[in-house]
């Protein structure tokens, strides 16, 4: 950890005596009421399970370090979802160290001291006075229960698996070896079955999701009247993700019309039209950090046109013959396999496809109008267990703890001339967040409607 300070050009100067009146008589603000966080002990339970994964090795996980924005505007901090996982803290440029003999520390920079040096009240990026309170070693050591060391103290020599590419001092520090890439695939995949714990937060994540889309419902009528209607629905649904959470999960899609064709539409900029459907693809993260991923296809003017209604239904029966595949033991791509055999189904019946069901699916061609998988792991990331391998996550199985989506859909694009011209520009995706059970699957979601009729009735109550 450097002492330089983080001022700016613009900063005022500062004299000797203004220094020194800035070092003295403040009052002794250490806590004495502090508490374990609720995820201390999960958190050793993960610690304790990574160092008998490695025994007898050295093991570093860095918190991850400030993202520049703009000049001297950093991102909003958010740790490394491993870091998170094994510790429940969530301060930049701290490091989690698993010694050989499975002894855990966590080496932090505590909070500035008043009597000596000019962090607290110079230091843009880590000063108390411009950023906030950081705990101090023995509060930091009760909030996570596990040992607590200054940065300073750090000592990043001799041989050790580490999480690379979230901060660079550490990489510099340390010679890559070649068992980090191992270690990297365990920290992502010992997060694919949730603990109970994890589920609660899940359950809470998709609870205040579900009151978000509640708002966004009652804001359309503003909405369709503003020119940047889909921007004014995100911010709709911003707040209730700032206020219920930490934020959004990750960036909400605000798709109207045929910017619902755009799988990742996350500019937002356009209006809103009350003859149109509306995809919001939206979730609220906690203040621990995990995040609901859910989908909704809406009609703006409180009910399905004829044409949006079957392209809407086609999507309802590939989601909901998927959801009733999953199950412990099931194939994890067998719920995504039998949402395209409904969807090929239907396009052929539309005209828009030939052949037997099994020859489109092995060749693919209905993907032209369905691009992408219809689910995934979520979890601490909107993707979660990405790192990890193919052979326990996409070509595995389904384990009771796993928290996944399921989110077919069919996306006619505007200019495609294969389609008659009335299903032109239309996308529809449902997107429902489940945990897999002893016996099959829960759907976490189920507060919001999906069914058509279900969602009008629903939109109706809240447009009252």
């Amino acid at each position: 950890m450097t002492d330089q300070l983080n001022t700016g050009s613009h900063d005022l100067p500062f004299t000797d005596e203004l220094a020194a009146f800035m070092r003295a008589d403040w009052a002794d603000s250490r806590r004495d009421d502090v508490l374990p966080l609720p995820i201390a002990p999960w958190a050793g339970k993960r610690r304790a399970a990574l160092a008998a994964r490695f025994p007898g090795e050295r093991l570093i996980v860095p918190s991850g370090t400030l993202k520049l924005r703009s000049n001297d505007s950093d991102y909003r901090f958010r740790p490394h979802s491993a870091y998170s996982y094994l510790t429940g803290a969530g301060e930049p440029d701290d490091v989690l160290v698993i010694e050989p003999s499975g002894e855990a520390r966590l080496y932090i920079r505590p909070r500035s001291p008043r009597e000596d040096g000019q962090e607290f009240y110079r230091d843009r990026r880590y000063g108390e006075f411009w950023v906030g309170r950081r705990p101090a070693l023995a509060e930091a050591a009760e909030l996570y229960q596990v040992d607590c060391a200054h940065i300073r103290d750090l000592a990043l020599k001799g041989p050790a698996r580490v999480l690379r590419g979230v901060d660079p001092s550490v990489d510099a520090a340390v010679p890559p070896g070649e068992g980090d890439g191992e270690f990297e695939q365990f920290l992502s995949e010992m997060r694919l079955i949730k603990d109970e714990w994890e589920v609660g937060e899940l359950q809470a994540a998709v609870d205040a999701t579900a009151l978000g889309f509640e708002d966004v419902v009652r804001a359309l009528p503003r909405a369709l009247g503003h020119e940047r209607g889909e921007r004014y629905l995100e911010g709709v649904f911003g707040l209730r993700a700032r206020l219920d959470g930490n934020a959004v999960g990750y960036e909400s899609i605000v798709a109207s019309g045929a910017h619902a064709c755009v799988l990742h539409w996350i500019r937002n900029d356009g209006r809103l039209r009350a003859g149109d459907l509306l995809l919001l693809d939206a979730g609220v993260e906690t203040d621990t950090l995990y995040t609901a991923d859910v989908t909704r296809t809406l009609p703006m003017s409180g009910r399905f046109g004829a044409v949006q209604r079957q392209v809407y239904e086609l999507v309802y029966e590939a989601q909901t013959a998927a959801i009733g595949v999953l199950r412990p033991g099931a194939r994890f791509r067998d719920f995504h396999l039998t949402a395209m055999r409904v969807i090929c189904e239907g396009l052929r019946d539309w005209g828009l496809l030939k052949g037997s069901t099994d020859a489109l699916l092995e060749s693919g061609l209905y993907r032209r109008y369905t691009l992408c998988a219809s689910g995934h792991m979520i979890g601490l990331d909107v993707h979660d267990c990405a790192r990890a391998r193919a052979e326990v996550y996409l070509d595995g199985v389904l384990e009771e703890g796993q928290v996944l989506t399921v989110e077919p859909g069919l996306y006619l694009q505007p200019d495609d001339l294969t389609l008659p011209e009335e299903f032109r520009g239309l996308g529809v995706r449902i997107e429902d967040d489940l945990v897999i059970t002893a016996d099959g699957a829960r759907l976490m979601s189920g507060a919001l409607p999906r069914h058509p009729d279900e969602i009008e009735t629903w939109m109706s109550g809240l447009l009252a």
